[in-house]
């Protein structure tokens, strides 16, 4: 029997101090839901979760411009309907004009209504989402993914030469009004290809869109599966170890008392 080294206080000691940090990690780790609360409790997974993460938000990023480029064409669409139902509109005042009964005076009747729809569809062929030409010759870029796709969405401008035609015309004499019909005819064939190119957009963003919300599900799956705790199991090791600290402070107590016996062979 020795004093001055007590192996069995020492290794009880050792021993606790290791129960006591797994029972911390095994804490941690159920108040915050994760097992990864500091490099050492993995790694390789940790970092494998940082790239997880930054994937998931690049993706997230790129359904907003993807959302934002849908709700762009959605509104070119809206505005070719407008100018298209403009058009019919200008198209049986055409017809109408070239009625034998009518004389010139009832003509100008029908034109006065002719030319302000015209302009109006003029003006629609002007107008801008949030600062962007609606209707340009240039494709937008649209961001597909949190890497480096892009979709070219093919701009929808071809009513608008058509459309100038059509609204720069007058009614105010059958002869003027016949010529009329064939250019309101020609913009509104011009319109109707647009729309088509813009439906076409829409398919294909919104395809890339779902993409893309698939790929989050599943990166957001993959990086679960790293970094979420698994509570069930947790919480027994949490048991354990907790029975591990309670006992081997209780132990460690009785191995520092254990010299004492000496006391009784130096009385």
């Amino acid at each position: 029997m020795v004093i001055n080294t007590n192996i069995a206080a020492q290794n009880g000691a050792r021993l606790l101090s290791e129960s006591s940090n797994n029972l911390g990690k095994s804490l941690s780790r159920l108040s915050s839901g994760s097992r990864l609360n500091s490099p050492e409790d993995d790694a390789a997974g940790m970092a494998a979760s940082m790239r997880f993460d930054a994937q998931i938000n690049r993706t997230v990023a790129a359904a907003a411009n993807l959302g934002n480029a849908i709700s762009f064409s959605q509104t070119q669409d809206g505005v070719l309907a407008k100018a298209g139902k403009a058009l019919d509109r200008m198209g049986e005042l055409a017809v109408l004009a070239q009625d034998a009964t009518k004389t010139d005076a009832d003509r100008v009747l029908y034109n006065t209504e002719y030319t302000k729809l015209g302009a109006y569809v003029a003006d629609l062929a002007t107008r801008k989402f949030n600062g962007v030409d609606l209707f340009s010759a240039t494709a937008l870029s649209v961001t597909t993914d949190g890497d480096t796709g892009t979709f070219s969405a093919v701009g929808a401008n071809t009513f608008i030469a058509a459309a100038a035609a059509a609204t720069t015309s007058t009614i105010a004499t059958a002869a003027l009004a016949a010529a009329s019909v064939g250019l309101v005819k020609t913009a509104t064939t011009a319109i109707a290809t647009d729309r088509s190119v813009v439906a076409s957009n829409v398919s294909v963003l919104r395809a890339y869109n779902e993409q893309n919300a698939v790929l989050k599900d599943n990166l957001t799956t993959a990086n679960s599966r790293i970094k979420d705790v698994d509570v069930a199991e947790e919480s027994t090791s949490f048991a354990r170890f907790n029975i591990l600290v309670q006992a081997g402070t209780a132990m460690l107590a009785q191995a520092n008392s254990a010299p004492q016996s000496v006391l009784r062979l130096i009385q």
